[in-house]
């Protein structure tokens, strides 16, 4: 009889431990993704092996991802928005979209790239700024521009590209730094003369440092960390500058998404990503942002722009008037978010 108690006690035990493995084994995350997709896949495979949880990733722009959250709202995919301007983060908790959480590794955050109440946590910072092609600039005999007020001559007519708004957090944060340097009226109107001076409208906001190093333009607007990638990685005519007046910048967040499917998974990856070793790790695969945490070390590529004159930035006020501003940039300019 006990031997018979025996083998009935370890087949449950069997049972539960596989039973354990196979819910384990079950567990998956996905996170939405606005930074560099290599940046993104290197986060997903390390976080992965170390947690043995599955985890995915789609990469998106900060107008996809909040449209995307509005139509998931009741059946969400992903537990967590990682990467990309925390605008748009403070844009999808005015919808109802996230999930405060303060994570024990926020201590380590300091204190200007926090939200207090947990919305969001920073974990990497970027200057917006002018890339140029030197060779094309040489070419045409034009200099590099230096000023907001540069963009507006003759000769960069055409000759200029940058994100949409409506698509890009890159963009709208040139939205909202025009706003808040010059007033909303003036803002816009100067955004109303830069239109005619812009080639092309791209969907994402890295997209004009790779087509200026790629020479399919001479200028492009976006976030000089992104310049900084595509010359390390071969775009040798890239050189970068900072207006003059000043400039907004991002703080690139981490969130929970309320109603998340996995939360306490997502937990453990907003705790894991805030470590310094973990934002350390970017440098690794060409992401040269100024770094949240204060055990961190930036990395030597940002040297060069650590000097650029910053503007007071609100993003809170920025995430909260975001679709106003976007509706109204799109009435001023009639300039449409490209599909593709």
């Amino acid at each position: 009889m006990k031997k018979l108690f025996a083998m009935v006690a370890l087949a449950f035990t069997v049972f539960s431990c596989g039973f354990g493995s196979s819910e384990k084994q079950q567990e998956k995350l996905t996170f939405y993704a606005g930074l560099q997709e290599d940046h993104a896949a290197m986060i997903a495979e390390r976080f992965q092996k170390e947690t043995g949880i599955q985890t995915e990733f789609v990469r998106l722009s900060s107008g996809e991802t909040l449209a995307r959250l509005k139509a998931e709202r009741d059946n969400m995919t992903a537990s967590v928005w990682y990467g990309g301007p925390v605008d748009g983060i403070v844009a999808a908790n005015e919808e109802g979209l996230i999930e405060a959480y303060i994570s024990p590794e926020a201590k380590n955050i300091k204190e200007e790239f926090k939200e207090p109440n947990g919305v969001w946590t920073g974990i990497y910072v970027g200057y917006l700024g002018f890339v140029g092609n030197e060779k094309i600039l040489k070419e045409k005999g034009i200099e590099m521009p230096k000023s907001w007020a540069d963009l507006l001559k003759p000769e960069y007519k055409g000759e200029i590209v940058v994100a949409h708004p409506g698509s890009s957090g890159t963009a709208y944060t040139m939205l909202a730094t025009m706003v808040q340097m010059m007033g909303e009226e003036q803002g816009l109107e100067y955004l109303k003369k830069l239109n005619g001076q812009i080639r092309q409208y791209t969907k994402s906001g890295t997209a004009p440092g790779r087509m200026t190093g790629m020479g399919e333009t001479t200028v492009g607007i976006t976030f000089l960390h992104d310049g900084i990638k595509y010359k390390k990685e071969g775009y040798s005519d890239l050189i970068f500058a900072s207006p003059s007046e000043g400039t907004g910048y991002e703080i690139g967040g981490v969130a929970l998404l309320k109603n998340a499917p996995n939360s306490e998974a997502a937990k453990k990856f907003i705790d894991w990503v805030l470590k310094a070793e973990i934002q350390d790790l970017g440098k690794t695969v060409g992401s040269f942002q100024f770094l949240t945490n204060v055990n961190a070390t930036n990395p030597e590529e940002a040297k060069e722009i650590a000097n650029t004159k910053l503007i007071k930035y609100d993003f809170d006020w920025a995430g909260k008037n975001k679709k106003r501003l976007v509706d109204e940039f799109t009435k001023k300019t009639n300039a449409q978010a490209p599909k593709k």
